[in-house]
C-alpha cells in the first residue's frame, strides 16, 4: 500500500482500507512475537476506523488499545512519551493522568504524513515495547516511516 492510496479529495486522510491493512499487519507482528493483542486505528478526530483482537487477549486491553490510538491521534506524538512531557510537574501528573481516554503507556503511535497527523494506531496486550513494535508494523504496512 502506498501513501497515495489513502489520499482523498478533501486532503490526506486514512480510509477503512488502509486501516484494515494496518490492523492486520499489527496482528501479524503480534503473532510472530507470540503475544495476544488488541489493535485499533482511529482517524484524526479519534473515530475508530478499524479494530481487531486476537483470541485470548486480555479483556482490559480492548479499551486501552483504542485509547492509545486516540491519545496518539489527539496529540500527534506517541502515547509512551507522556511521562517525559509530564516530567516532575505535579499539576500535569494529577491533571493529565486522570483524564478519561488519555493513556501514558507505550503502544500508541500517531499516523503522520508530511508532518500532519491523520490518525493513530494503538496496540495493547504485550509489553510496551512489544505493543509499540506491533504499532510500528501497522505504520510500515501503510508505507510510512516507522521512525517518526
Amino acid at each position: 500500500m502506498t501513501q497515495a492510496e489513502f489520499l482523498q479529495p478533501q486532503g490526506l486522510r486514512l480510509d477503512w482500507r488502509g486501516a484494515a491493512v494496518a490492523a492486520q499487519a499489527a496482528l501479524d507482528c503480534a503473532e510472530r512475537l507470540g503475544i495476544r493483542v488488541h489493535v485499533a486505528l482511529v482517524d484524526r478526530s479519534g473515530n475508530t476506523l478499524a479494530y481487531l483482537r486476537m483470541a485470548e487477549a486480555f479483556l482490559h486491553s480492548e479499551s486501552i488499545a483504542i485509547d492509545k490510538a486516540y491519545t496518539a491521534a489527539s496529540f500527534g506524538f506517541p502515547s509512551g512519551q507522556w511521562l517525559e512531557v509530564i516530567g516532575d510537574n505535579p499539576r500535569l501528573h494529577i491533571g493529565l493522568t486522570t483524564r478519561p481516554r488519555l493513556v501514558v503507556l507505550g503502544g500508541g503511535l500517531p499516523i503522520l504524513i508530511e508532518g500532519r497527523c491523520i490518525g493513530g494506531v494503538g496496540v495493547s496486550g504485550g509489553s510496551e515495547e512489544q505493543d509499540e513494535a506491533c504499532a510500528r508494523a501497522a505504520l510500515a504496512a501503510l508505507g510510512l516511516n516507522t521512525a517518526e
